[in-house]
């Protein structure tokens, strides 16, 4: 099996960037995965535009790493990634080059040589002609599912959403590329780093595919109760790896995981019961950007069960003194079960 040599994910210089005059001639794009918007998968990060040490989305937002090349549709966790989610062509084209046998696993488990010109992992590149390409990284390993020199539809299977490679979670990386240069198809006729702020064109995107991924740069992917505190690892590993809230559990807490924060962002969550507010906690204002981040509030158990009935919860994301994001959830205690 041959592999071209291609761009690593995530390790472009702003040099590559070029001015592409009327872009959207003779490339439009579909989304290159199968999955439900804003529920089963995300956007964690856009191109970086920015050619000095800091980083710039296209939106001038902060979703995005420094020299990151592509955009990267998410899953919850890699246990979602294992029921399948196919990565599928965003348009016509002939397959240019595929890889496979490269392992799923975290990168933080790893060493970054384990994957030393692989660090794309399992996936394939498509040539859509006069220049215009799309690569496809991370998929789970023997999921691809066409090979070199095949023609392929838009809509046609490639292969799973996995995390082979440089992948700290399980996501599709896209990467656009004309005469071997990235194009950010957001903004693909981008000129020095230039990004816009209320930009209404969606570049090299069909509307209604990605209609359903209106720009948010902060969002709340999962919440739920739970009677241990969450680890952020774990739950990139499987969404539902929370202890589960019982009548004797020895804490009763709301979670709440996060994409995207900027610093200065303050996290509320209030927790209701069957007796009024249990808890209403505020953070202080986040040091730092976040890429991903989880917070949890909520009490320790006296001696008695906690009491029978519903429990609701909101989690928020407040910035510049206004609500951008939230999300709620809800828990039935059952009584304590006699013995």
């Amino acid at each position: 099996m041959r592999w071209v040599k291609v761009i690593a994910a995530g390790s472009v210089s702003m040099a590559a960037f070029v001015t592409v005059a009327m872009a959207q001639e003779g490339l439009e794009l579909s989304l290159p995965l199968a999955c439900e918007p804003h529920k089963t998968c995300f956007i964690q990060s856009y191109v970086d535009l920015d050619p000095s040490p800091g980083v710039r989305d296209y939106r001038c937002g902060g979703a995005t790493y420094e020299k990151h090349n592509g955009i990267d549709f998410r899953l919850l966790s890699a246990d979602a990634a294992k029921q399948g989610f196919a990565v599928i062509a965003s348009a016509d084209g002939k397959v240019k080059a595929t890889r496979d046998g490269v392992q799923d696993i975290f990168l933080r488990e790893g060493k970054p040589e384990d994957v030393k010109s692989r660090e794309c992992g399992n996936g394939a590149v498509i040539d859509h002609g006069n220049g215009w390409e799309t690569q496809y990284c991370h998929m789970m390993m023997g999921s691809i599912a066409v090979s070199k020199g095949q023609a392929v539809k838009r809509g046609e299977k490639l292969g799973n959403v996995g995390f082979s490679g440089m992948a700290d979670f399980a996501h599709v990386h896209f990467t656009v590329r004309r005469n071997g240069e990235v194009v950010d198809p957001f903004l693909p006729d981008v000129t020095d780093g230039a990004c816009q702020k209320d930009i209404k064109s969606t570049g090299l995107w069909q509307p209604a595919a990605i209609a359903p991924f209106a720009y948010r740069n902060g969002e709340i992917i999962t919440t739920g109760f739970t009677g241990g505190a969450p680890s952020l690892d774990a739950l990139e590993k499987s969404h539902t790896a929370v202890e589960a809230l019982k009548a004797e559990s020895p804490a009763l807490l709301f979670y709440a995981r996060f994409i995207n924060l900027l610093a200065g962002d303050r996290l509320r969550i209030v927790i209701d019961g069957p007796g009024g507010t249990l808890v209403e906690q505020l953070s202080e204002p986040l040091e730092k950007n976040k890429a991903t981040y989880i917070s949890y509030a909520g009490k320790k158990r006296r001696e008695v069960p906690w009491q029978q009935g519903r429990y609701e919860a909101r989690a928020e994301i407040v910035r510049d003194g206004g609500v951008i994001a939230a999300a709620v959830g809800q828990h039935d205690m059952a009584p304590v079960k006699a013995p």
